[in-house]
C-alpha cells in the first residue's frame, strides 16, 4: 500500500501567514502539521509516499527531504495549480500504479492516526473507504448521506446538507478511483472534486464503505481550528525541561521547555510548550499556548495562542486566541502622541481595545 499526501493549495483562510509559508508547515505544539500526517502514515507501516506539491514546493521539500526521518521513501509530484483533490489523484497515477493507497490531506489531524483504518481497508477490500466525522457546520465540508450503513450520496459544501457527517481528509482507494477521476467534470469551482469521483464509484455500484471517526479530527484550514488543534495536542503532553528556569519563575501543570530555552521571572501555566532558544522574561504564558523556537516574550501575557519562530512580543498587556507569524514584532510604543502604529499584510486581521 502507498500513501498520497496533498500539500499544495494556497491556504487562503490562513493569510497573511500563508503568503510566506506553506499552511502544512504551520506548527501545532511546535511541530509542523504535515509531520503529524507523515508520522501516522509511518505508524501504519506504509513506506512509499507521494507528496503533491504546488507553489510552496521548495519549502515542503526542505522540511521533509527524502522522508528518511520517518522511515519513508518520498516522491514529490508537482501540481500545476490547485485544481481539486481528484485532480491531485489523477496526476499521481504513475506513482500509484495498480496499488491501493491512502490519500491524506496535509493540513488535517487525526488523534488516533490511521493504523486501524488501513487494517480495516486491507481486510475488507472495498473499492474505497471514506472517513466521516459529525460537525457543527457541515455546509463547509464535503458531506455524506448514509442509508442503512451504506454511502448513498456525497455532496461538496452543500447549501442544505442532508447530514452532519463531514468527509475527514483521509481516504482509501483501490485503482478504480483512476477510472472515476478521468470521467468526472470540473465543478462550479472549476475543480475536480473528490466527492464527485467517489459518487461516480457509488453510481457504478463499486463498494464504498464509511467509517465514522470516534476520536477528534481537525481540518486546520482556519485560525479557530488551528488554535483548537493546538489545544487538543497540548492536552496530551508530558512535562519536560531541557532549558533553564530561574528561582523567580513558577511552572504550573504540564509544560515542555525545550533545549536552551530560558524562563526568567515568569509564570508558565500549562499545558504550554516553549521552543528551543526562546526566552520568556517577566511574563505570563497561559494554557494552550505554544511558542516556537528563537522567540522572545518580555513583559507580556500570552494565552491560547501560537507564536511562530524568531518573533518578539514586548510590553504588551495581553494577547489571547492569536496566531503570531514568524519574524514578527509586537511591541508597545512609549512615543507621543499615543496611537496605534501598524504594518500588516494583505488579508490580515487586528482587533484593538
Amino acid at each position: 500500500m502507498k500513501a498520497l499526501v496533498l500539500s499544495g493549495g494556497k491556504g487562503t483562510r490562513l493569510r497573511p501567514i500563508t503568503h510566506t509559508s506553506a499552511k502544512q508547515l504551520v506548527p501545532i505544539a511546535n511541530k509542523p502539521i504535515l509531520f503529524y500526517g507523515l508520522e501516522a502514515i509511518a505508524k501504519a507501516r506504509i513506506v512509499k509516499v507521494g507528496i503533491v506539491v504546488g507553489d510552496t514546493h521548495s519549502e515542503i521539500k526542505a522540511s521533509v527531504g527524502n522522508g528518511s526521518a520517518w522511515g519513508l521513501k518520498v516522491t514529490y509530484i508537482p501540481q500545476e495549480a490547485p485544481l481539486g483533490l481528484a485532480h491531485a489523484v489523477k496526476i499521481s497515477q504513475n506513482f500509484i500504479g495498480r496499488d491501493n493507497f491512502v490519500m491524506f490531506l496535509g493540513d488535517n489531524l487525526l488523534r488516533d492516526g490511521i493504523e486501524s483504518f488501513v487494517k480495516d481497508f486491507e481486510e475488507k477490500r472495498p473499492n474505497a473507504q471514506i472517513l466521516l466525522a459529525p460537525v457543527s457546520h457541515p455546509e463547509q465540508f464535503g458531506v455524506a448521506e448514509l442509508s442503512h450503513g451504506k454511502v448513498k450520496r456525497l455532496e461538496e459544501k452543500p447549501k442544505k446538507p442532508k447530514s452532519n457527517l463531514a468527509l475527514v481528509g483521509v481516504y482509501m482507494f483501490d485503482s478504480h478511483i483512476f477510472e472515476a477521476v478521468s470521467k468526472i467534470k470540473p465543478s462550479r469551482r472549476n475543480e475536480l472534486e473528490i466527492t464527485d469521483a467517489i459518487q461516480y464509484l457509488i453510481d457504478k455500484k463499486y463498494t464504498v464503505t464509511p467509517h465514522v471517526v470516534t476520536g477528534w479530527w481537525k481540518d486546520t484550514g482556519k485560525l479557530e481550528d488551528l488554535l483548537e488543534a493546538n489545544r487538543l495536542v497540548l492536552e496530551s503532553i508530558k512535562p519536560r525541561n531541557g532549558g533553564t528556569v530561574d528561582s523567580k519563575s513558577k511552572i504550573e501543570g504540564n509544560v515542555i521547555i525545550e533545549k536552551n530555552a530560558k524562563i526568567l521571572g515568569s509564570r508558565i501555566r500549562g499545558p504550554v510548550m516553549i521552543g528551543e532558544h526562546s526566552v520568556i522574561k517577566n511574563s505570563y504564558v497561559g494554557p494552550y499556548t505554544s511558542v516556537y523556537h528563537h522567540t522572545t516574550l518580555e513583559n507580556c501575557e500570552v494565552e491560547h495562542s501560537i507564536v511562530l519562530e524568531n518573533s518578539r512580543i514586548e510590553n504588551v498587556r495581553r494577547i489571547e486566541s492569536s496566531l503570531i507569524g514568524q519574524n514578527a514584532t509586537v511591541i508597545k510604543s512609549s512615543s507621543q502622541p499615543s496611537a496605534y502604529r501598524i504594518m500588516i499584510g494583505d488579508s490580515s486581521r487586528v482587533e484593538v481595545p
